[in-house]
């Protein structure tokens, strides 16, 4: 009898790892197939919609075949990954025709760090809170400007400094306006501010508190260009703040009370190849704590029990969530998704100063 048992035993071996081949096989081309269907003309007449879409043009030959090389890569990465489970999409965003290296160095230029000026005492009004909502959306509020978009230019720290003084100015004075990114990107000409070069959030914040405050985005529009500072402009004041604060580094806990209370300014890792094609849901992936871009936390809350941060970005509303992104909320890493804790700030607003009620 046992000779005969033997044999079955086997084939059953043989017949199981033939199977699991099979179906790793099958799992392979259900990956590919996307990628397989279609045709060098169908990814032309894409990426000439996309191209109508995002109002791309390129004079030379030679440069709109180079762009539709790329183009087609990064729809080679934007499939492979969709076809795979995640919490987050990627898409065609106005950044497909780049390259991970151009997109850095065009967009990219800051290297921020932890600490903030050491002008400013260390305090951190918030730290005494205990009882936070379970969810804030400061756009629901009212407290948030549409989102902008600074183009090729490194002045996404502008952007975030504007946004949260727009923000508290709105929280303050019941009154949402749109602030000047330009007028920090001219005349903020610190030692250690860019213009489209980089630039750092405390010393924007900085510059608006001993300017007296900052002009209106209508009065002195953006240009994504550095020009002379208008000094005439530099001192009509629309909105204006005393001081600002740091959260504790590496709290996401803290984080949450500030932001409880108004949008906060944080720096982040953007640089990861997911990041520049992000199209919906909770960004969850492996991400550095190299601090290359400035943006603004706007809120957070949770979505099918996974946490996240609500950010609002400035590259225009046609990435990402309408120009937002959900960073994943209180992961391992004490630094948080992208570095998220590590540098975050926040203006403050008291006394009977211009734009106060």
């Amino acid at each position: 009898m046992a000779r005969s048992v033997l044999p079955s035993v086997f084939l059953l071996v043989i017949l199981s790892r033939s199977f699991n081949r099979v179906a790793a096989s099958r799992q392979l081309t259900e990956a590919e197939e996307v990628e397989e269907a279609r045709s060098e003309k169908s990814i032309r007449i894409m990426f000439d919609d996309w191209m109508l879409k995002q109002s791309k043009t390129y004079t030379q030959s030679a440069e709109m075949s180079t762009r539709f090389s790329i183009f087609k890569a990064n729809l080679r990465r934007i499939d492979e990954h969709n076809s795979q489970p995640s919490s987050y999409k990627l898409g065609l965003t106005t950044f497909a025709d780049l390259t991970p290296d151009e997109f850095r160095s065009i967009y990219l230029k800051n290297k921020f760090r932890q600490n903030v000026r050491t002008s400013q005492a260390p305090t951190f009004t918030y730290g005494h809170v205990d009882s936070l909502p379970t969810e804030v959306d400061w756009r629901k509020e009212g407290a948030v400007t549409g989102v902008k978009s600074q183009g090729q230019c490194g002045s996404c720290w502008a952007f975030s400094t504007i946004g949260a003084v727009e923000s508290l100015n709105q929280i303050k004075t019941g009154n949402l306006i749109s602030l000047s990114e330009q007028e920090l990107v001219d005349c903020d000409v610190t030692l250690n501010t860019y213009g489209c070069a980089g630039g750092f959030m405390d010393y924007g914040f900085e510059y608006i508190v001993q300017n007296g405050g900052v002009d209106t985005d209508m009065d002195y529009p953006y240009i994504a260009a550095e020009d002379f500072c208008n000094s005439h402009k530099e001192t009509r004041v629309a909105a204006s703040i005393n001081a600002y604060e740091q959260v504790t580094i590496n709290s996401e806990k803290d984080l949450q009370k500030a932001v409880a209370h108004q949008p906060v300014s944080v720096s982040i890792h953007a640089s990861s190849e997911d990041f520049l094609l992000y199209e919906s849901g909770i960004y969850n992936t492996t991400c550095g704590t190299e601090l290359d871009h400035g943006v603004l936390v706007v809120g957070y809350g949770t979505d099918q029990g996974q946490e996240y941060w609500l950010v609002k970005n400035s590259w225009g509303e046609s990435w990402g969530e309408s120009g937002y992104i959900r960073l994943q909320r209180n992961v391992q890493a004490p630094e948080g998704m992208c570095g998220i804790a590590m540098a975050a700030l926040y203006p403050t607003k008291t006394g009977n100063i211009p734009g106060s009620n």
